[in-house]
């Protein structure tokens, strides 16, 4: 297999090679741009990694990523759940401005992708996995061919996508043909995105793969092998770490299959999650840090994260700078070329280029959020957070010296609480008139496109419900809803 690979990628670069020297203007060949993989889980808390130490959980492939490339000690999902953390990676915007308020509210189709972007420079662009940016609330089902809000709506060529969350032997849609799968999701996930990337290779085009996993999010669903070094733990957690072993060896799996392509050295490859931990998984999830997902104390929001691209970075390095998701695709169109007209303002992310060479100055812009009536505000070493933005109220944390956010220096220091909290509420503001449509074009802003729906009841899904009640993730979703 591996001869037969780098064969079609020699005879593609000896065939590139003829033609530009048949070519009467060009005298050098051009280079193939880089390559993209984004890859998320979908609820990993910050701690569950084995290079902070997890003290049950394995991840050597995740490991040696980190042993290889930029290992990420700050940095932020752009919101402490799902959906609206997916919209900021897409647009380099906070969620609110896309019309994403929560889980299960649609990016709005006036949203510039970073999908749409690259496929104008020439990019190839495939989404795998979880979508859930199309407004539809519970258990994951196959993503329609005539959903408005479908992965390729926003610039995604191929995919293989489903609502919302998914488990062992998913059910997906392939451009809205359903697949069955067999195995775990992380797995299938990887095995579909390979194919795509291994097309893409063979005619060496640049390409943009997004890999968005069910893993580690509930209902859990792992095999008996790999749940079988949690046998101590409770049903949940045992499940739980099991789909994180699966989802790590997945990661391994992406990781030979690029180097069997030869193209490990010019490909990005990125790796995070879309909000932080869970309450009631032992050992814990966010490596002590304060609050869960749905918070944005520390450990809500802040969540593993690796660069590996071997042409740039060329040393492993491990940054301590506050990074966001927002600035996902700033970086990506910094690399490509990417005009700024083709990024929507204002942007909330920033250019990470010069992070990935090595150097650590400070975060100029701060990284803002705001999430269902909670705000914070992080401002290289301090962080301001109001639980209830209508009080006025902010605590304020120094996380250099106090990661866990337990000692409260709003009385202390008022200065810093005064000059942050107004950098706050301005930021705020704008974000506000972003949410009113101010951003785009007279007249191009449906204020009811993206509002939040169950596709249970919703006419386009509604009559698969028969097809789809008894697949394992519908049938847990309910027992998990009892019981909750």
């Amino acid at each position: 297999m591996r001869r037969t690979v780098v064969s079609r990628i020699f005879l593609a670069t000896l065939a590139c090679c003829a033609a530009s020297s048949c070519s009467r203007n060009d005298t050098v060949d051009t280079p193939t741009p880089p390559s993209f993989v984004l890859v998320m889980a979908d609820d990993m808390g910050w701690g569950q990694t084995g290079y902070y130490n997890h003290p049950v959980l394995k991840t050597p492939n995740l490991d040696a990523m980190a042993a290889t490339g930029m290992r990420f000690d700050r940095f932020y999902a752009g919101a402490p759940n799902c959906s609206p953390t997916r919209a900021t990676v897409l647009t380099g915007r906070t969620h609110d401005r896309t019309g994403v308020e929560d889980h299960g509210f649609a990016l709005r189709r006036q949203e510039r992708t970073m999908a749409r972007a690259l496929n104008e420079v020439g990019y190839a662009t495939g989404h795998f996995g979880k979508w859930h940016l199309n407004g539809f609330r519970g258990p994951g089902a196959p993503v329609l061919a005539s959903d408005n809000h479908n992965p390729g709506v926003f610039g995604f060529q191929e995919w293989l996508s489903v609502t919302n969350f998914f488990e062992r032997d998913p059910l997906m849609s392939r451009n809205g043909l359903f697949v069955q799968h067999s195995g775990d999701s992380s797995e299938v996930v990887v095995d579909e995105a390979m194919r795509f990337i291994g097309r893409q290779a063979r005619q060496a085009r640049p390409f943009l793969a997004v890999l968005w996993f069910g893993t580690p999010h509930s209902p859990w669903i792992s095999s008996d092998e790999d749940r079988a070094a949690f046998a101590d733990l409770d049903r949940n957690s045992q499940h739980h770490y099991g789909e994180l072993v699966a989802m790590d060896r997945s990661i391994g799996t992406l990781r030979a299959g690029l180097r069997e392509l030869g193209i490990e050295a010019s490909t990005l490859v990125w790796f995070t999650s879309d909000n932080g931990g869970l309450p009631r998984i032992e050992p814990g999830t966010v490596g002590g840090l304060r609050g869960f997902k749905g918070s944005l104390y520390e450990g809500g929001i802040r969540v593993p994260a690796i660069i590996e691209w071997p042409d740039r970075i060329p040393d492993p390095l491990v940054s301590g700078f506050p990074a966001v998701t927002m600035d996902i695709f700033p970086t990506l169109a910094a690399i490509a070329n990417i005009p700024d007209e083709a990024l929507l303002q204002p942007q909330d992310g920033i250019d990470l280029l010069s992070i990935l060479d090595g150097t650590e100055p400070r975060r100029e812009k701060p990284i803002g959020f705001r999430h269902l009536g909670k705000s914070a505000l992080i401002d290289n070493n301090l962080k301001i957070v109001s639980n209830d933005r209508q009080t006025g109220a902010y605590e304020l944390y120094d996380l250099d010296g106090d990661p866990h956010e337990t000692n409260d220096l709003a009385r202390e220091r008022p200065e810093d609480l005064a000059r942050l909290s107004q950098a706050l509420e301005a930021w705020s503001a704008s974000v506000t008139d972003s949410a009113a449509g101010k951003d785009y074009l007279p007249g191009d802003f449906d204020r009811d496109e993206n509002l939040r729906r169950s596709w249970m009841t919703h006419e386009t899904y509604a009559p698969y419900i028969e097809e789809w009640r008894d697949r394992p993730e519908f049938a847990r979703y309910i027992e998990a809803a009892v019981n909750n």
